[in-house]
């Protein structure tokens, strides 16, 4: 069908339909989409220069030259406001200013050479990049109209570009209408600009203006040309419904503004007219207490809100206050959350839409969904955040169900699970305390922990994972120390002593060393059972013991029945990372791959070797990768019930290889952690009965909160960890008894010592754990060629 005649019975449908209707149609599409999520921009304001070439009829911001006014905001007055608006917690630097205004006035010209540049558009980029480098603000700029060259200028500084269409209608650039001697503002030219953004995979904001003597048809004309651009280059992140406001000393001063309806009438037109996915927005500032309406109309963002500076295109209507926005979005059945400049579906596809920079600085400020940071807490530090204020009453119906059924032993599917992490508000608290209630009644008030060591034998590694900060080469001592590769002595020693203290296990992993061959591990078993047989041997990864197969050239079952006979008890689920291949394809791409992680723990299971199961999270993966993650675990489990625990590990990021290149986030949120362990508890069930926490990763107050989450293991004392720390964590290499009991005590639980396979442990060793003496120093064995013991 003749796409005009399509859109012409569309244009009819919805001229006439009632308002409540397509308010009504409107709303479900934004749910279906954007759920309960209404989003916004924490920004602040940067007024590059208020000169411009246009005369616009309702504008108030283009002002012209004025004897002793700096043409435009100098460097230094940029970047004041900028770390103005870093220092109150802004992500965004939104640069607006007129459009071109040397190609009218002199005194831009001059300005522009006083400056050491030759257009505007030249001086903006040299302003954004400077605003990113020295704040870490995300710069969005509306410079106006733009050509190609200068578009991808813009781009390599820029999170996000954009231009108003305002209309399409060439009519309102006739004499006597509002654009008349605005060259900027014909239809053609704006829409041009529009599609070269497309074209340069520049993450775009538009919109119209209603109100400006356009009929109504002229409004929807508008959105199906701005629907037909993004239709064709995917780049229109969002589109902003603004209503005018009539200004004194303008040509429209005494001009009617669009009432509450009309306005109302047109966001849901251009719902229905550009889909579920797309994002709008309408002004809070322009719109005062008509919060819940424009929700039911159908927009989930409110645009960008300044907490530090005012409105300069609208400086009559004040920005509302970020904790009376949040409230009032609540009562609209909403949970206002921040985003950067640059939209979730965007920020997540950072090679695709965003300069190499630019991507990096997105990556560092955004969460695993693509909105902005709740707050600066990383895995590894020790302060945690302030709690947010739960706003709605109750949690949505239908993630309720969800949870319900998880918690009944329903297998969801990944798009469920994907909506579990996706809670906040009362849907949070709803996940967090369902998990909770279910660790309950499953393992009811005890927490229980290890008393163990942590010997990592070697972090010399052949492998490249670009998440690892522990792994050394040969030669390699940068990060936290020389490379090393341990006696056995010196492993024997620690096992010794760690028995000594009162612990039942050894947990031994370390890098894959060039010159280990399953001997090796063999060896190392061998010579421990020898030195402490009672002493449970918890070591070598799906990575050490597939090594370890290949280097002996047998079977991995031969192999683990090997291992087994040398005294090994359990073996660590860590090399897990995600398991998921698109994933593990960036992170730890010569790895083993999510089939030989699962054909190790399979045959270690068929064996008898109980394994642990781990996800290491917060890195570049989405949560669709967590959801594919435990769904494998879940089924695994299903198959042979081989695994002890589930463990969630998020990535420290301070010292990981591929943070500091700027190709990975900051490890997850609190907010992400505390859910993966929540989460984990429910899909999980009723197959994996333990999900630990790592106070090395969470600290001992993140650690309490995933235990009132759904967690019911404190893991293990480790008397020395190495790899967590030489990330860059700031908790340290032992958690005592003492400790661990007084933590599990103080959130009225009851702390119980564990063996490996959840066992009770003996009086004994209960007894020598506790006022345990300092660990003797340990000797990092310089490297030097190992021969395998038989």
């Amino acid at each position: 069908m003749d796409a005009r005649v399509t859109d012409g019975a569309l244009v009819a449908r919805l001229e006439a339909m009632p308002l409540e209707a397509l308010m009504a149609e409107a709303a479900a599409l934004r749910d279906a989409a954007h759920g309960t999520v209404v989003s916004y921009s924490r920004k602040v304001f940067i007024p590059l220069t208020k000169l411009c070439r246009d005369v616009c009829h309702y504008c108030t911001f283009a002002e012209r030259p004025r004897k002793g006014v700096a043409a435009y905001l100098s460097p230094e007055e940029v970047l004041a406001i900028a770390r103005a608006g870093a220092a109150a917690g802004c992500t965004e630097a939104l640069f607006t200013l007129g459009d071109k205004p040397e190609l009218r006035y002199a005194a831009a010209r001059e300005g522009l050479a006083g400056l050491g540049y030759g257009t505007t558009i030249e001086y903006l980029a040299a302003m954004c990049a400077l605003v990113l480098k020295e704040t870490g603000l995300l710069p969005h700029a509306n410079p106006g109209v733009m050509d190609a060259g200068e578009i991808v200028a813009l781009r390599a500084v820029t999170a996000s570009q954009g231009i108003m269409l305002e209309s399409s209608s060439a009519r309102l650039c006739e004499p006597g209408q509002v654009h008349y001697g605005s060259p900027d503002k014909l239809p053609a030219v704006r829409l041009e600009t529009i599609r070269l953004a497309g074209e340069a995979a520049v993450p775009f904001t538009t919109g119209i203006l209603i109100g400006i003597g356009e009929t109504r048809a002229e409004r929807i004309e508008s959105l199906l040309a701005i629907r037909d651009l993004h239709a064709r280059y995917g780049h229109i992140q969002e589109v902003i419904i603004q209503n005018f406001r009539a200004k004194p000393k303008t040509k429209r001063a005494a001009a009617p503004e669009p009432d509450l309806d009309d306005l109302l009438w047109t966001v849901a037109v251009a719902r229905i007219v550009l889909g579920a996915e797309m994002n709008l927005q309408a002004p809070p500032n322009l719109s005062p207490g008509t919060y819940q309406r424009l929700v039911a109309a159908g927009l989930n963002d409110w645009g960008g809100v300044s907490p530090v500076t005012p409105d300069h295109v609208n400086p009559e209507a004040p920005w509302p206050e970020l904790d009376e926005l949040a409230r009032r979005t609540a009562e609209a059945g909403r949970v206002l959350v921040g985003r950067l400049p640059v939209y979730p579906a965007y920020a997540r596809e950072p090679a695709r839409w965003l300069a190499p920079a630019v991507a990096s600085q997105v990556r560092r400020m955004a969460d695993a969904e693509g909105f902005a940071r709740e707050d600066e807490w990383a895995p590894g530090q020790v302060t945690l955040p302030r709690a947010p204020e739960v706003l709605l009453p109750a949690a949505d119906v239908g993630l309720a169900r969800l949870v319900e059924r998880a918690a009944g032993g329903v297998r969801l599917d990944p798009p469920e699970i994907v909506r579990l992490f996706a809670a906040r508000d009362a849907d949070y608290r709803h996940v967090t305390g369902a998990a909770d209630a279910l660790r309950r009644a499953v393992s009811g008030d005890v927490v229980r922990y290890v008393v163990n060591r942590n010997i990592n034998y070697t972090n010399v590694c052949t492998y490249r994972c670009t998440f690892c900060a522990f792994s050394k080469g040969r030669s390699h001592e940068a990060l936290r120390g020389p490379a090393y590769d341990l006696d056995m002595g010196e492993i024997v020693r620690r096992a010794a002593e760690a028995w000594g203290r009162g612990a039942t296990e050894v947990c031994l992993q370390g890098g894959i060393h060039p010159d280990y061959t399953g001997e090796t591990y063999l060896a190392i078993c061998r010579a421990i059972k020898a030195a402490v047989p009672a002493m449970h041997i918890h070591a070598f990864s799906p990575l050490e013991v597939t090594q370890g197969a290949a280097t002996l050239g047998v079977s991995l079952s031969a192999f683990l029945a090997r291992l087994k006979e040398a005294g090994l008890g359990t073996l660590p689920g860590t090399a897990a990372e995600i398991l998921d291949d698109e994933v593990r394809a960036i992170i730890c791409a010569d790895k083993v791959n999510t089939a030989e992680w699962l054909a190790v723990a399979r045959a270690a299971h068929g064996l008898g070797l109980r394994t642990t199961s781990t996800i290491m999270y917060g890195h570049v993966e989405a949560p669709v990768s967590w959801a594919r993650h435990l769904l494998v675990l879940r089924d695994l489990q299903t198959e042979t019930g081989g695994f002890t625990e589930f463990v969630p590990l998020p990535f420290v990021h301070m010292e990981a290889p591929m943070y500091l290149k700027g190709q990975a986030r900051k490890g997850p949120t609190l907010r992400e952690a505390v859910l993966m362990h929540s989460v984990g508890r429910l899909v999980l069930h009723p197959g994996i009965p333990n999900i630990q926490t790592s106070w090395v990763k969470m600290g001992p107050h993140g650690a309490a909160l995933c235990l009132e989450a759904g967690a019911n293991d404190l893991g293990g004392t480790l008397m020395n960890e190495s790899i967590s720390r030489a990330a860059g964590t700031e908790h340290g290499q032992e958690f005592p008894p003492e400790r661990m009991e007084a933590l599990i005590r103080g959130i009225g639980r009851v702390a119980q010592q564990r063996t490996t396979v959840y066992r009770t442990v003996g009086n004994e060793r209960q007894a020598a754990s506790y006022n345990a003496p300092a660990l003797a120093p340990v000797v990092q064995t310089k490297l030097r060629k190992r021969v395998a013991v038989e």
